[in-house]
């Protein structure tokens, strides 16, 4: 089964997204789009455009999607050469466009593969604790697709104790519950978790809303789980920065990510 279940059309660079409760957060009575699902469906549709798989996407969110609007995405190829292309994908939803997507795709064949970062000594995740989320949500939302377990750092209520984190590093082991691949559709919706790491680095009930999402894919490896390992570097002026490695459970790096966001308080659900 896909996450990202793409509408075709006339032209074969014209695709449609049904934004679904179950592609979108925020509170019940205003949900929006998740960025990694805009992301996500920017990169299936600029691959079935191009017919190459992505090396690095970047996503600019300029607006709100909310349920159950109907979202277009506009493919441009400006460049394909023999190996690469270069494309940009628009997502809009009538006349209000929602993000702008960047891309390169392509594979250069004979090339070697090689791996320099290694994944974080973590607990198994059969050893690791539920996320237990500590706002307002929906039970059919984005975060429905994904089981989440804290393999390092302070989520939900554990949160509130002890204070800032010393380095702004937390990690959770992610799984999707269809049990459905880990392909690059499924990483980009894992890596837009970033936001996730603003409660555990300042020890406080907090996330955020994504600005832009990048991520640079390094290679697909067979998994059930994911290690998303984050680091939120810095905040002021109400906007944090933070960036996750991807790895597999044999500890292959699938993909780095990075993203800016608007810091924002939760509201906690009703006791």
């Amino acid at each position: 089964m896909a996450l990202i279940d793409l509408g075709t059309t006339d032209s074969a660079t014209r695709f449609t997204l049904a934004v679904t409760p179950t592609l979108s957060v925020g509170p019940p009575d205003q949900q929006f789009l998740f960025g990694g699902a805009g992301l996500g469906s920017a990169i299936a549709a600029l691959e079935a455009a191009t017919g190459r798989p992505t090396v690095w996407a970047t996503a600019q969110y300029l607006s709100f999607a909310r349920p159950p609007a109907v979202l277009d995405l506009d493919v441009v190829v400006p460049v394909s050469g023999r190996h690469s292309s270069q494309a940009r994908v628009t997502g809009h939803v009538g006349a209000t466009e929602i993000f702008t997507v960047n891309a390169a795709l392509g594979s250069r064949p004979g090339t070697l593969a090689m791996q320099w970062a290694a994944m974080p000594a973590v607990p198994p995740p059969a050893d690791c604790p539920p996320m237990v989320y500590d706002w307002v949500r929906r039970d059919d939302d984005l975060n429905a697709n994904f089981e989440q377990r804290i393999a390092r750092g302070r989520y939900g209520p554990a949160r509130r104790s002890g204070g800032p984190s010393v380095d702004g590093e937390s990690a959770m082991w992610v799984r999707r519950t269809d049990g459905g691949p880990v392909d690059r559709i499924t990483l980009a919706l894992m890596a837009d978790f970033v936001p996730s790491g603003i409660g555990h680095a300042t020890g406080a009930a907090m996330g955020g809303n994504s600005l832009d999402n990048t991520i640079r894919f390094v290679g697909l490896a067979p998994t059930e789980w994911v290690l998303c390992d984050t680091v939120i570097e810095g905040m002021a002026n109400g906007f944090a920065h933070g960036r996750m490695r991807l790895f597999a459970e044999s500890g292959a790096l699938l993909a780095t990510a990075s993203q800016s966001m608007i810091v924002r308080t939760h509201v906690p659900p009703a006791a």
